[in-house]
């Protein structure tokens, strides 16, 4: 589902690479769960996995295309169709409701718009479906995003990832600011739609208690050949 060979990518003006990966595939289905410190490039590898940033040299495929021989327009397009992005801010829409804020990959994409209708009957009809299996209450799917807490805007931010089924969900430390119980819970929904949807699922974070629940766990340290080696004994 997930293909990178021989990556490399600097910032503009670094005097050396940032991130150095021979190989990385992620399966079809599988839950990856990508860990280690803060700032050692895991968003800057996210970021190249949705077609965000372009490689220096070398190749990411998702679902077998390269992204680099896109341009950016298509690229834009294929990200709508194919991928779902939980990000560690949420980025939701304040000024929208909780429902339209869930909508607006089908907004974007007619294949993300047909498969949810197919699912439902319609898009909308997803979105109440998926928002009800999240345990978001109906009386909030007419809130504005920005009067939800900190956790159901979390909720709402997996729902619009997970809407139309994309075949990819990159979900980059969602839970970094949510105690235990919040996070738990969070966890429990997330792979379980991801499960049943059969999704791809790339979680990172620097939280390794969460390591067991996936399917494989990697440390970009040890493949990130760019990355500065401890010294010691």
């Amino acid at each position: 589902m997930i293909e990178i060979e021989h990556l490399r990518f600097a910032w503009p003006r670094a005097a050396h690479d940032c991130l150095a990966i021979d190989r990385l595939d992620v399966a079809g289905g599988n839950a990856l769960f990508l860990y280690g410190p803060s700032g050692g490039g895991k968003s800057t590898l996210l970021g190249l996995m949705a077609g965000v940033l372009l490689p220096s040299a070398g190749r990411v495929r998702l679902l077998g295309q390269d992204l680099s021989k896109l341009s950016g327009a298509r690229r834009d397009a294929f990200r709508a169709d194919h991928l779902g992005y939980i990000f560690q801010q949420f980025n939701l829409l304040p000024y929208l409701s909780v429902l339209d804020n869930v909508l607006l990959p089908c907004r974007f994409s007619r294949v993300r718009r047909e498969r949810a209708a197919s699912r439902s009957g319609t898009a909308e009809a997803d979105a109440r479906s998926l928002l009800s299996r999240i345990g978001l209450a109906e009386p909030l799917w007419r809130r504005a995003a920005a009067e939800l807490s900190v956790g159901q805007q979390q909720r709402v931010a997996a729902a619009r990832a997970l809407i139309g089924v994309p075949e990819i969900v990159i979900a980059d430390e969602p839970t970094s600011a949510l105690d235990a119980p919040l996070r738990d819970g969070f966890m429990d929904v997330l792979l379980s739609e991801c499960r049943a949807a059969g999704t791809t699922l790339v979680f990172v974070s620097h939280d390794e208690r969460l390591a067991s629940r996936f399917d494989a766990q990697v440390s970009l340290a040890s493949i990130n050949t760019a990355a500065p080696k401890e010294s010691g004994a």
